[in-house]
């Protein structure tokens, strides 16, 4: 019985791999990322997708500099960029309040009080997600942090408080989902796709 038990648990470990593999090649996170602004090349780190109740959410991907490891970004003034690839229909009420619940048990009182007025206007510029959908978070100290719908810039601050602090709902310890952020956080592969030269 104890052979047929873990049978069944290799087995289903291999279907969600397969699950996971299906799922990061549709959303098809591209190798770099060119920052016209910042003037900088950034690189794909790492992807990892959301699970929920046995429900694939979205595909997450981190990107630094090359060279620059992604625990090192968390919480710093390093260029980086968070994407999102939708796999489900979600109201923007329920990811709103899912991020106001995340940032309020990471931040302080004072420092969540001093941030509400702009982050209620980046959550204004929110939307009812489709699949397919695609957001991302982009911060350079150049820049301040942007927010992007489905390539289309739709939100900017020069406030880099505020975009340590959005970042982190997914890089911060105590955000969203402790697996996603070690994964995001974890080094990199070897072999991984070099930056698209300048």
């Amino acid at each position: 019985m104890r052979h047929v038990l873990c049978l069944i648990l290799l087995l289903s470990s291999y279907t969600l791999q397969a699950n996971e593999r299906e799922r990061l090649s549709e959303a098809a996170f591209s190798p770099y990322r060119q920052a016209t602004a910042a003037n900088t090349s950034l690189q794909l780190q790492n992807q990892a997708v959301l699970n929920y109740l046995w429900i694939d959410v979205y595909a997450a991907a981190l990107y630094t500099e090359p060279g620059t490891p992604p625990r090192q970004v968390v919480g710093r003034d390093y260029r980086q960029r968070l994407e999102l690839y939708y796999f489900h229909p979600i109201d923007r009420d329920e990811v709103i309040k899912a991020a106001w619940a995340t940032l309020e048990r990471q931040l302080s009182a004072a420092k969540l009080a001093r941030l509400r007025p702009e982050l209620e206007v980046l959550h204004a510029a929110f939307a009812d997600i489709q699949p397919g959908d695609r957001y991302a978070l982009d911060y350079s100290r150049a820049a301040g942090l942007s927010l992007e719908r489905n390539g289309q810039g739709v939100f900017n601050s020069p406030n880099a408080e505020l975009a340590h602090a959005y970042l982190g709902i997914w890089l911060a310890a105590d955000g969203l989902s402790a697996s996603l952020r070690e994964q995001l956080l974890s080094n990199p592969p070897p072999q991984a796709t070099p930056a698209l030269s300048k």
